[in-house]
């Protein structure tokens, strides 16, 4: 791991984080700024455990490729996390170290280019420090010059998760455009989006390396003894959207991922967020109409 708070040491030496304790890890022991440098595949991610979840197809997409490096930053510390069993008596500094380990730990196992946590509380990620996340993100983007963005997708229902999507574009759209990601994805956590009309989908296909995506997701011990089976709950919604995503053909995969396509809100810095998202939801809400009045019209 490089020093704390420092990045991309070979690239820009002057340049910290906001956190003292901000963290790079590189899992092959490369150089940090080649390691950033080399990084294809970028997520960022809200808490320790989320880009496991969100962004597997990026992993899988990179996993031993020699081509292909897949990098992961995580804005806060989870250090408020809800804890129980084993854990019911950490402290939040416990909790901190504990998450911090774990996150190292699935970048090991998953083949990361590099594993970045900033460092950040929630509150300071949604309230008190938003232009520092914001800073930090648009370096760190800068240097890598991803070709796929993964994060949040905007209309998640976690408070914190929607904080990093905005912190996320917001930096986007300071960077240079020469140094944009070509295609930025708002991936699922804590609201599915099988809601989204087919034509608004982004759909992944993750049936390769699947036992890799359950392996990921148990590596987050604190959380599963904690309380949260997010090991069972991640590979039950994989499965299931591969079963419902079509209801007139057989299963044509084992485990799908649905994302909300953000890139135009990456290229077009005026575009508004909001209006963007509700866009998707006056077309369900389009779409349920219409086949309800159809239906409803009888034999013609």
């Amino acid at each position: 791991m490089t020093r704390p708070g420092i990045v991309c040491d070979e690239l820009m030496s002057t340049t910290q984080l906001s956190n003292p304790n901000a963290s790079v890890f590189v899992p092959d022991g490369s150089p940090s700024g080649a390691a950033l440098a080399r990084t294809t595949h970028l997520a960022i991610g809200a808490h320790p455990d989320d880009i496991p979840i969100m962004a597997f197809q990026g992993i899988a997409e990179c996993y031993r490729k020699d081509d292909r490096w897949f990098t992961g930053v995580t804005v806060t510390n989870g250090s408020g996390t809800p804890r129980s069993g084993p854990y019911s008596d950490y402290s939040d500094s416990d909790m901190r170290e504990v998450r911090r380990r774990e996150e190292e730990s699935a970048a090991a196992i998953g083949e990361y280019s590099a594993a970045i946590q900033l460092d950040y509380t929630s509150g300071e990620a949604k309230t008190t420090r938003i232009d520092d996340v914001v800073d930090d993100l648009t370096v760190l983007i800068a240097a890598m010059r991803p070709q796929i963005l993964y994060t949040h997708n905007p209309a998640d229902r976690h408070d914190t998760h929607v904080a990093a999507t905005l912190r996320s574009i917001a930096a986007v759209r300071r960077t240079p455009m020469e140094a944009r990601p070509k295609a930025v994805y708002g991936c699922e956590v804590w609201r599915d989006l099988d809601w989204l009309i087919d034509d608004d989908k982004i759909v992944f296909d993750v049936s390769e390396h699947a036992d890799l995506g359950v392996t990921l997701v148990k590596v987050y011990e604190s959380q599963i003894a904690g309380g949260k089976r997010y090991d069972l709950a991640t590979q039950g919604r994989r499965l299931a959207h591969a079963t419902f995503s079509a209801s007139h053909r057989v299963d044509r995969s084992e485990a799908l991922l649905f994302a909300m396509d953000l890139t135009p809100l990456m290229t077009d810095s005026g575009k508004d967020i909001q209006s963007a998202v509700l866009d998707h939801v006056e077309r369900l809400q389009h779409d349920i109409a219409e086949r309800i009045d159809r239906m409803s019209r009888g034999p013609v």
